[in-house]
């Protein structure tokens, strides 16, 4: 199946274009971003980072300071860390070693974007089907064992919002040559750091966590990963990839909030309490239409199940300024399925209301 990435979510410029509004009339509900704005300081160092001229040197390869910032929030070696474009980079050169174990294992409906780095080079992989229903527990075990060489993992996962627990993760360490773990929203996820795998990767040579810090700061545009993992496979990575993937501004960006531990947890406490408020209210707003079912989530976003297709919905929530996840493109979803992405409460009201005039 062809990934499409205009049907990834946060398309935001080009809907605007096709319907003649500006963004700023636009809610987009289709990606799952934090609504809030940057920390006023951090906001304030980037400009000056601009002001002072740094961006006129390219940015350090080593990327020393970075990574003993992001080593001493999680307290592990420096070596063991590698820096990227987006978690999406770092999933390429995830993939090129996921080829050169064998067959990958893509849990679905899960992320397309594994399947798009793995056919960079060649990779086989084989799709195996999640449960479609599951409870409000949380940490949920992990609930299948595929028979590959490879299993990539999402926690939290996407699109259903499980998190999964850190317990049943570390039993399939041993069964696997390799087990890509994407940790991308378990930052932003209530009690979420409590099953990362992280520190895993220090017993583990063959497990691999990818995490992105455009989730928590709201800096999709700046583009901001980390792959945490053995010293030896990200030392071969760096030696084939691109020289600077990562620009100075994202640098800079991560290096303060990595080292301002009061501003990363005044940010954390205000994204948990969004999406245990929204999230909360969403999910019962939502559980009231009798056509429609969503389904429990921990994290920033919830699917949603429909009686019918959702195609024409799709299309006449865009037309009122309102962007949702068309789910086709997830392998084993279909028209029934829609993704919506939690928004402040005058926005989530919004896409209630007007869900009203078109289902029951």
């Amino acid at each position: 199946m062809k990934v499409d990435f205009d049907n990834h979510g946060g398309n935001i410029e080009k809907e605007a274009r096709k319907l003649g509004l500006s963004t700023d009339n636009i809610i987009d509900a289709s990606a799952s971003l934090v609504p809030f704005k940057l920390p006023k300081k951090l906001n304030n160092y980037l400009i000056n980072s601009i002001k002072n001229g740094s961006i006129r040197f390219y940015p350090d390869r080593s990327y020393f300071e970075l990574k003993n910032a992001i080593s001493e929030w999680h307290n592990i070696d420096p070596s063991m860390i590698l820096p990227g474009n987006g978690a999406s980079e770092l999933f390429t050169w995830a993939a090129r070693d996921a080829s050169l174990n064998g067959i990958s294992s893509l849990p679905s409906p899960g992320f397309g974007d594994y399947q798009r780095a793995l056919k960079c080079w060649n990779a086989h992989y084989i799709y195996n089907t999640l449960p479609l229903s599951w409870t409000i527990r949380k940490p949920q075990p992990f609930p299948i064992e595929p028979k590959t060489n490879v299993l990539w993992i999402t926690n939290p996962h996407n699109p259903t919002g499980q998190l999964w627990s850190r317990s049943s993760i570390k039993r399939l360490l041993d069964n696997y040559k390799l087990v890509i773990c994407d940790e991308a929203f378990i930052s932003l996820t209530p009690g979420g750091e409590n099953q990362s795998v992280i520190d895993l990767t220090e017993s583990f040579k063959n497990l691999v966590v990818i995490r992105s810090l455009t989730k928590f700061l709201g800096i999709a545009g700046l583009r901001i990963g980390y792959a945490v993992a053995n010293s030896d496979r990200l030392l071969e990575w760096k030696e084939i990839r691109d020289p600077w993937p990562v620009n100075t501004l994202a640098i800079n960006a991560t290096n303060l909030i990595m080292k301002d531990s009061k501003m990363q947890k005044k940010r954390l406490n205000k994204i948990h309490n969004w999406i245990e408020e929204e999230g909360k209210w969403l999910n019962k707003s939502l559980s009231n239409f009798s056509t429609i079912k969503p389904l429990p989530s921990t994290t920033n976003f919830q699917l949603i199940k429909s009686d019918s297709s959702t195609l024409n919905l799709i299309e006449n929530l865009k037309k009122r300024g309102i962007l949702v996840r068309d789910c086709r493109s997830f392998i084993n979803l279909g028209e029934n399925w829609i993704r919506i992405s939690l928004q402040k409460r005058k926005q989530n009201i919004q896409i209630i209301n007007t869900l009203k005039d078109y289902i029951n």
